[in-house]
């Protein structure tokens, strides 16, 4: 099965996709700038995902090592009262 998570962090799969894209633009008559454009939308766009993703993994993580049980406000609310 395919790690999605691994592949859209990946600089690699994104190198490799705006290649493909801008391999594309210019074998069917596109011009070199807008192949240019696009290739920075892509690897921008790249860089949208993988912090995303990372953000979340980082989240994700963090939610368990949280203490839910008692919190630094109750802690004080049952010693002086």
């Amino acid at each position: 099965m395919i790690d999605w998570k691994r592949k859209l962090t990946s600089r690699k799969f994104w190198a490799a996709l705006a290649q493909f894209v801008t391999g594309l633009i210019i074998a069917f008559g596109g011009q070199q700038e807008t192949a240019v454009q696009v290739t920075a939308l892509i690897m921008s766009g790249a860089a949208v995902v993988a912090f995303i993703i990372g953000e979340g993994l980082v989240d994700a993580a963090n939610v368990n090592m949280i203490d839910y049980e008692v919190l630094p406000e109750e802690e004080e609310e049952e010693e002086n009262g």
